[in-house]
């Protein structure tokens, strides 16, 4: 099997001055994610190395450059799944962690978890031994100005809603083992506590051997009420490509809940997509040594 990796770096209205540093972001991670794969590495351990490199990018709303709560601090989501045996881990609500990723690996490595909150999470982590960063270093000044801009009177938090920036990855493997993950600082603005699609099994990314895997980005409630990554994955256990089951997904998204995404999928064949019914959203793959973006 050739190996294959997708990676997006959020759906929605990518603002000019954050559009060079996606794009160059989106293709670093799918190469690094991509080295991992060539040398005969795992589909889980690129799809985290992917997402791991767009957590640590400014750019992107996870981890560092995250957008943050009506009381203007980080809280992450995060998922993992391995397409091999459905084994999954997840976090949400995590704080003062640079890459929530590495830590729903975590969950669902050495826990018979698969979803740690808050304070549960942050337990977790510290028994771990993974360092806690403070929240101020997760704070970038795009995100802090966004925050004060939606506390004004006039503001109009759902104009800003729009350049989202959730990251994720999805890959097959020289094995033919599929893989997802996302992660994500959310809505800015949200209520505390808030937790969207990205951590939630079959909303946020979904990944199994027997069809393929997927990741999302987009608004999380209308993800999460049509369980949009399980319903990409059930179009081609029905018989349809990718890029078909994207794409009929996304149309049922939108018109059943008003809702807008992007979504990234992989089949288990090697065979992959990047659709979204957003005004942008990008994206990075990589196929036989080839980047296409």
């Amino acid at each position: 099997m050739k190996p294959v990796i997708v990676v997006h770096g959020g759906a929605g209205r990518i603002f000019k001055e954050r559009e060079e540093g996606s794009r160059t972001g989106v293709v670093r991670a799918a190469l690094r994610g991509y080295g991992i794969l060539k040398q005969g590495g795992s589909a889980l351990d690129a799809v985290e190395e992917a997402v791991r490199s767009m957590e640590d990018d400014p750019h992107f709303n996870a981890g560092c450059g995250s957008v943050l709560n009506e009381k203007g601090e980080v809280e992450m989501d995060a998922i993992i799944m391995d397409g091999k045996n459905l084994d999954s881990g997840a976090v949400s609500a995590v704080k003062c962690i640079a890459n929530p990723i590495k830590l729903a690996r975590l969950v669902m490595e050495k826990t018979k978890h698969m979803l740690l909150t808050d304070r549960g999470a942050h337990l977790f982590a510290q028994a771990m031994g993974i360092p806690e960063t403070p929240g101020e270093k997760l704070i970038t000044e795009r995100s802090r100005e966004r925050w004060r801009n939606n506390l004004e009177p006039d503001s109009n938090p759902q104009e800003f809603q729009k350049d989202l920036g959730t990251v994720g990855a999805v890959a097959i493997d020289s094995e033919g083992n599929v893989a997802c993950a996302t992660s994500t600082g959310g809505l800015s603005n949200k209520l505390t506590g808030r937790v969207g699609d990205t951590a939630c099994i079959g909303s946020g990314g979904y990944a199994d051997n027997h069809s393929g895997a997927t990741s999302t980005t987009g608004h999380g409630e209308s993800i999460m009420k049509v369980v949009l990554a399980r319903l990409i994955l059930y179009h081609m256990e029905q018989g349809m490509s990718p890029e078909m089951a994207a794409d009929t997904a996304l149309d049922y998204m939108k018109t059943r809940v008003g809702g807008l995404g992007g979504v990234i999928v992989v089949d288990n064949s090697g065979e992959w997509a990047a659709r979204f019914s957003t005004k942008q959203m990008s994206w990075a793959t990589v196929k036989d040594d080839q980047i296409a973006r």
